[in-house]
């Protein structure tokens, strides 16, 4: 089959070995796959792959022996497969697995490619009413999501979202459906538009009219970028929380003196809940279409990572 491979920080497109799914998991032919600011980030070496990427994907199971019942199902997968036995796994954590493998990122071949290999335990059937362009956004909208899994949000909360690109877009629209007081900062104007469109406050960062500083109760930071990461921990009170969602090449430098001083909560925050993520998609809850900035041909596919690249640039599709 035809495949993006990245080796050593070089994308070619390349012929791949068809996947062999080993019991218990299924074949899916891929229909529609997402670039992640996760597989940009793997190009400037922030993982070592040697490997197809993607993880963001929607498919049609093509063989599933284990389970026939999947076959010809449309569905959307979970990207980190697990073991079953370890510590972690046996304690509920299958995402923090310790012998896990992470679907284009850690020791499994991803989504750009006609053909991956998932557990059928990962997959999530699609209600036939959403298109592939909407249900290709279940994985990072599942880790939008995932804040309001580990962090309570109140009506009238103040939080801040740092950072206007695809991340920012979504987790901004799940916590304005809290009714917290919220604010977007991000620096391009079409995107803050985006957000402005469905009623949620949006600054720009070049402005001046940044919250004040020490005042939100939480601050997601969703930058990728270490400028990000900065701001968030000047805008959160004392006994505040940061949500640190950016995974980027590199070391960020923190302030960790103030963050003892002021008691500010970080949290580390991935992958997030699919079952809510579909839900939400079904009932029209968050746009996700305006999202969409091009798509590609898998034999475009290093066009594609180039558009998804420049600055300003929301979601970047590739179609195998």
């Amino acid at each position: 089959m035809r495949a993006v491979w990245l080796r050593g920080g070089a994308l070619t497109l390349a012929d791949a070995p068809e996947p062999e799914p080993p019991p218990g998991e299924a074949l899916v032919r891929v229909l529609l796959a997402g670039v992640c600011r996760t597989d940009l980030e793997l190009v400037h070496g922030y993982r070592a792959l040697d490997g197809i990427p993607g993880h963001e994907f929607v498919g049609r199971v093509e063989a599933s022996p284990s389970a026939p019942e999947w076959v010809g199902r449309r569905v959307v997968g979970e990207i980190n497969a697990s073991c079953g036995g370890c510590a972690a796994c046996r304690a509920g954590r299958r995402s923090h697995c310790e012998r896990r493998t992470v679907l284009g990122i850690r020791g499994r071949h991803g989504a750009f490619a006609e053909r991956l290999s998932l557990p059928v335990a990962n997959l999530h059937a699609v209600p036939d009413r959403l298109s592939d362009e909407e249900a290709v956004f279940t994985e990072p909208l599942a880790a939008a999501l995932e804040v309001q899994q580990q962090v309570p949000v109140e009506t009238g909360d103040r939080v801040v979202v740092v950072g206007d690109g695809k991340l920012g877009q979504l987790v901004g629209q799940t916590l304005a459906a809290t009714g917290c007081s919220l604010t977007v900062v991000g620096r391009h104007d079409a995107k803050l538009s985006l957000l402005a469109g469905r009623g949620i406050r949006a600054v720009d960062a070049r402005s001046g009219s940044l919250p004040p500083g020490r005042s939100a109760d939480l601050v997601v930071e969703c930058t990728g970028n270490q400028e990000g990461v900065s701001l968030a921990l000047r805008l959160v009170r004392p006994r505040g929380t940061v949500v640190l969602k950016s995974t980027y090449h590199g070391h960020a430098q923190l302030d960790l003196s103030a963050v003892v001083v002021d008691e500010v909560t970080l949290v580390g925050s991935r992958c997030g809940p699919f079952a809510p993520a579909l839900d939400l998609l079904a009932r029209g809850a968050v746009d996700v279409r305006r999202l969409v900035h091009a798509r590609y041909r898998l034999a475009d596919a290093l066009a594609a990572f180039d558009h998804a690249a420049r600055p300003g640039v929301l979601k970047v599709l590739i179609e195998p």
